[in-house]
């Protein structure tokens, strides 16, 4: 039994880097992207509506066999963890780009206006007053995706890579036993609770900031 949670527990090294390399570079990529959308540009905002329809509205598990299996017909190879990654950035960039925006559309107007008259340009007001109040509005759904993004990795199994479910199925098979997919459940639910905690903390702690 110890030996089957070390293996399961191996995965979680996947896991975890998969998760923090979608965090790092989603987030940013989705404001430069709700920054976009909500810009003056037609092209470019309809560029960026276009992007966030196909990748809201296609499963995520498609997205990946085609980064995986469907760009090598094209010449495009990319390692198991490099083609997840990839994925899952654009994926949820374009979630995250539809938060912040509906975030950002919902400061009050007269704000805008009051920074003008105290002569803010367009990118200190974006990040000295609005920003602050968007972020405060955007972290519930945010926090819907943190967890999400926690359980999604599990779909990486499909490709061969060797994350916590990936391990759990290959002890199952071996010894014909169900109790690594309760071991695997247990993970995913701490990793959950964890993320679901953090997100609990800031929204107390913007909570008080903010009275």
């Amino acid at each position: 039994m110890n030996d089957s949670i070390f293996y399961i527990a191996k995965g979680l090294n996947i896991t975890l880097r998969l998760y923090i390399i979608t965090v790092i570079f989603s987030v940013p990529l989705g404001l430069l992207l709700a920054f976009g959308e909500l810009s003056k540009f037609s092209f470019l905002k309809k560029l960026i509506t276009f992007y966030t329809w196909i990748f809201r509205g296609t499963p995520l598990l498609l997205q990946l066999f085609f980064m995986y299996y469907g760009l090598p017909v094209m010449g495009i190879t990319f390692s198991p963890l490099t083609a997840a990654s990839i994925t899952f950035i654009v994926n949820y960039s374009a979630y995250l780009c539809e938060i912040f925006r509906g975030s950002i559309q919902g400061i009050d107007k007269g704000q805008y206006e009051a920074t003008k008259v105290l002569g803010f340009g367009y990118w200190k007001t974006m990040f000295r007053i609005i920003l602050p109040q968007a972020l405060r509005t955007a972290l519930p759904p945010l926090s819907n995706e943190a967890i999400a993004l926690v359980k999604d990795t599990s779909l990486v199994s499909v490709i061969g890579t060797a994350e916590i479910l990936r391990n759990a199925k290959e002890i199952v098979t071996r010894d014909f036993s169900i109790t690594p997919f309760f071991i695997c459940g247990v993970l995913y639910l701490i990793l959950s609770t964890i993320i679901l905690l953090i997100f609990k903390k800031l929204e107390k702690r913007m909570g008080i900031s903010c009275q």
